[in-house]
């Protein structure tokens, strides 16, 4: 679409705008420049500042502070630290390669101790180097320009058996629920432990973020790799009253049935620590972390072939219709979890248009859009997703 030239566009393929250039779409690139450059900090360590998060890394390589600069506040909870590896004992009861039961965490080694740390090769980093038994991990901290999110990169050569690794977030946050992103939305599950339904949900999964929040001020760690995860309270270490929230992403595990080798090797996640965030940062930073830019060559801008003028609605799919009549099918759903009157335009010329399901096939009862030359405006109810097919002329 860009055509054949030696102009660098960036191309991107998140349903939300990014630095100027507009969701599935290309252009030049903004020149936003480098992150955040890595300063030495008084006590040990580094410091990265972008001007809205200010964030502390140790001497061991972990996050001691992580500070909202706009709303003045700190995101790591007292006395602990941020970006944490823990390496727990797992032996199931049964089923190695399938089960994970609570009482691996009665068990569990943090991994604190640091082979190398320094500034990255770009220049606008932190590495870390740790070894563990006979594994390796190297992270690497971020902060990008302009960007309200902590860039959490982990490359894991594992070479473990019966353990199980986790990237611990203790968060200063009371929250008695928080929200885990599924296909189209997101569901809520409790931080707590009151009944036996809840305390058997210590290990959940999510798609691409996990959100935390009190009235007025919330934290998403977004992730484009790993799914599983485990929310927990903790009562405050500051000799104040209340309560933390802690947030671990489940990385690897290293059963031995039915196959040895499950996992072994080296593995790669990215994560970022977004503080903050709204639900809708986090629906919108989970995107972009998972599609994140490419930068090619090209003769020309690439526009959209679809927009939509509401951040709540997400723009899954513009495809050509499966049975090759080259009408254009757009599936799009409500992502915030309420209710939603956006507008699509089109920037192709379509001469009617068809309320399908997923199958594509014609839903006779659904309401009709109202339609008005390339505009067309629906009404989603909350997390509805809806499939349009547009007749080409």
């Amino acid at each position: 679409m860009a055509g054949e030239g030696d102009r660098e566009l960036v191309f991107n393929s998140a349903p939300y705008e990014h630095d100027g250039v507009p969701a599935a779409g290309a252009r030049p690139s903004s020149g936003a420049g480098m992150g955040a450059v890595p300063e030495p900090r008084a006590a040990g360590g580094y410091v990265l500042d972008n001007g809205l998060l200010h964030i502390e890394i140790d001497a061991r390589g972990l996050v001691v502070s992580a500070r909202d600069l706009t709303a003045d506040r700190e995101t790591v909870a007292p006395g602990a630290a941020a970006g944490l590896l823990q390496l727990h004992q797992d032996f199931p009861n049964m089923w190695d390669a399938w089960d994970v039961d609570s009482f691996y965490r009665n068990t569990v080694t943090d991994l604190t101790d640091t082979d190398e740390i320094g500034v990255g090769a770009d220049g606008a980093s932190v590495r870390i180097v740790r070894s563990f038994g006979d594994s390796r991990a190297t992270q690497v901290y971020s902060l990008p320009p302009g960007q309200r999110r902590l860039v959490v990169d982990t490359e894991v050569d594992w070479h473990e058996t019966e353990k199980i690794l986790k990237l611990a977030f203790p968060l200063d946050l009371h929250a008695e629920r928080y929200a885990s992103e599924t296909q189209f939305g997101h569901v809520f599950r409790p931080t707590h432990t009151n009944t036996s339904w809840e305390a058997a949900k210590f290990e959940a999964c999510n798609h691409r973020f996990v959100h935390l929040e009190e009235p007025g001020w919330g934290v998403a760690l977004v992730n484009d790799a790993t799914y599983g995860h485990d929310v927990t309270r903790t009562v405050r270490t500051d000799g104040d009253r209340g309560t933390t929230t802690t947030v671990r992403a489940s990385l690897l595990r290293a059963p031995r049935f039915p196959d040895p080798d499950t996992d072994q090797g080296t593995h790669r996640f990215r994560h970022a620590l977004v503080p903050g965030a709204t639900i809708a940062d986090a629906v919108r930073e989970g995107w972009r972390v998972n599609l994140p830019e490419r930068r090619m060559t090209g003769a020309q801008d690439v526009a959209p072939l679809v927009t939509v003028d509401d951040d709540a609605v997400v723009i899954t799919a513009v495809k050509l219709a499966d049975d090759g009549s080259g009408d254009v099918v757009i599936r799009f759903h409500e992502a915030h979890g309420g209710r939603s009157r956006p507008t699509l335009t089109a920037s192709f010329a379509f001469t009617g248009l068809t309320t399908t399901d997923l199958l594509e096939r014609p839903l006779a009862q659904a309401p009709r859009p109202a339609c008005e030359g390339a505009r067309i405006t629906v009404r989603l109810r909350p997390f509805e997703l809806m499939t349009l097919r547009l007749r080409r002329p």
